[in-house]
């Protein structure tokens, strides 16, 4: 009988990666519905489904996911920058302005310090 274990799931998920490299952001969504759906818990999976979402501009699900991740990791500032550029694609920029200081102040990486516009006097 078949029986999912957990060699298929890291190969589902790394199969995932190269499809999001390959702007096949759907195809990497339904290879990890099943890695998640036996890991909840793998948060991993759960970042890269957020950023499957996203490139497949469905901004509901992506949020959904980043939200999921940052339960888990409040200080993961890769979940917060992407989190916020949902919420900005999504035409909630005060809401995303929130996210984008958060990553910053978590990470300095200069397209989180520019997004958050620490520079801009308002900080």
């Amino acid at each position: 009988m078949p029986e999912s274990n957990p060699e298929t799931h890291v190969i589902d998920y790394r199969a995932a990666e190269q499809l999001l490299a390959a702007r096949d952001p759907r195809g990497a969504v339904k290879l990890l519905d099943s890695v998640i759906a036996a890991h909840p818990e793998n948060t991993a999976a759960r970042l890269l489904r957020a950023r499957a979402f996203f490139a497949a501009a469905q901004l509901r699900p992506a949020e959904l996911e980043f939200e999921i991740v940052l339960e888990r990791e409040p200080d993961n500032a890769f979940a917060h920058f992407g989190l916020a550029r949902t919420l900005q694609r999504a035409g909630r920029p005060h809401h995303a302005k929130r996210h984008f200081r958060l990553a910053a102040a978590l990470d300095p990486k200069p397209e989180y310090v520019e997004a958050a516009r620490f520079d801009d006097g308002s900080a």
